[in-house]
């Protein structure tokens, strides 16, 4: 009985653990906004690894076999974490997240201020520099044509003789 009531806490704390890292993917998802493929692909990665830990702790606590007391425990450890901890961590987790990439990309736009300056100040220039070099390169490219049509003409006449 004592392994029984070990075996149903240790579903009940997987419970809760596998809804905690599910609760981390959805802050993710709130940080990172994506598209559908890609949070298809996490959700199977997800399910993929909750089946595994279940599989472990069925065959480390019951030798394999599937224990319905388990699964209820599991449950039962996924809805109180969701009723009483996931609202608010789930939230306050994306909004401190959130608020610290809107500060970290406002201290990297202050740092690389002068350098979009700078890109900016000189992005005429390398406009009309670019340009001077596909004029000179085109005129080169021309002469060395024409060159290598005068000399394959002047072969073929020599064949021909």
């Amino acid at each position: 009985m004592a392994n029984e009531n070990e075996f149903l806490l240790h579903a009940l704390i997987m419970g809760i653990f596998i809804t905690f890292v599910y609760d981390i993917l959805r802050i993710f998802r709130r940080v990172v906004p994506h598209n559908s493929f890609f949070v298809s692909l996490e959700d199977l990665g997800f399910w993929i690894y909750c089946g595994a830990e279940v599989f472990l702790l069925m065959y480390h606590e019951s030798n394999g076999t599937l224990r319905w007391f388990a699964v209820l425990g599991a449950l039962v450890g996924m809805m109180l974490y969701k009723k009483i901890f996931s609202p608010c961590f789930v939230k306050y987790c994306s909004l401190l997240l959130n608020r610290m990439m809107v500060l970290i990309g406002k201290i990297f736009r202050f740092i690389f201020r002068p350098l979009g300056v700078l890109c900016e100040k000189t992005g005429q220039g390398a406009y009309t520099a670019a340009r001077s070099f596909r004029q000179i390169t085109g005129r080169i490219g021309r002469r060395v044509k024409n060159r290598l049509t005068y000399f394959l003409k002047l072969f073929k006449m020599s064949l021909k003789k």
